[in-house]
């Protein structure tokens, strides 16, 4: 793999396990040898720190504080390489969203200057030496993912069996195709028992025009780790896991 990547991992609506499966595909990645980062700008509901296993206490300095000029951004970020396993061979880290009641007040009356993130996204590649920098974007059509995704070399869109999902990826799918990104895929979550897989990646690719990367199934074991911890830790050979460490392998695959 040549330089370092930036992912962004976006949704249509909240809710599709954007940030579980963000945390999970990069600590599979960090476990194939990788270096990689987790940046949560879901500024208005943050939680990726949760996965792993980062207690609000043990965060001095988030992604917000970096945003009004507080910091460094390579000052948010957290080594949790150990938290998800001491033995992997990679590095991952986090680089968390506030998680004050003030700080996401004033992100919801204000914004934040997107731009000034942008132009630190090489600084955090190179300072970390990271092969993959993943973006777990806010849901939905906003500037600050938009403008955000379309400095990523790979957008992968998370899409459920749902008619709103279907109609909202297609409006992204447009819009990424604006963007010129790279390397754009979709990855189907929660998807039924009784759907037939193949048929069902092969109607996605031919509406969508994108690699389906991956296919979750509902499960109701995910539902009760209760986004506590990482399924591919607690389950490593639960058929998700397999599924996860399926798409880590393809991103870090990329050209």
């Amino acid at each position: 793999m040549g330089p370092g990547k930036i992912v962004s991992v976006h949704s249509y609506r909240g809710g599709t396990g954007k940030s579980n499966v963000t945390a999970n595909v990069a600590a599979c990645a960090m476990e194939a040898g990788k270096r990689v980062a987790v940046l949560d700008t879901d500024l208005q509901s943050p939680g990726v720190h949760v996965l792993f296993g980062m207690e609000q206490e043990a965060i001095k300095l988030t992604l917000v504080d970096f945003l009004w000029g507080r910091c460094t951004i390579g000052e948010t970020a957290y080594d949790v390489t150990r938290r998800i396993n001491p033995e992997a061979t990679g590095r991952c880290w986090l680089v968390p969203a506030s998680l004050t009641t003030r700080a996401i007040t004033r992100i919801l009356d204000e914004g934040y200057d997107v731009s000034r993130l942008n132009q630190h996204f090489d600084q955090l590649l190179s300072d970390l030496e990271l092969d993959l920098l993943f973006i777990d974007t806010h849901p939905g059509l906003n500037k600050e993912t938009m403008l955000t995704t379309a400095i990523s070399d790979a957008l992968v869109i998370l899409i459920r069996p749902d008619q709103q999902d279907y109609y909202g990826t297609a409006v992204l799918a447009e819009i990424a195709n604006k963007l010129e990104v790279p390397h754009k895929f979709l990855l189907a979550n929660k998807t039924f028992s009784h759907v037939n897989e193949e048929q069902l990646r092969q109607r996605l690719q031919e509406t969508f025009g994108y690699e389906v990367i991956g296919m979750i199934p509902l499960h109701e074991d995910l539902a009760r780790l209760e986004s506590r911890t990482l399924i591919t830790r607690a389950m490593p050979d639960h058929e998700v896991s397999h599924v996860l460490r399926g798409v880590a392998e393809r991103l870090v695959s990329l050209p």
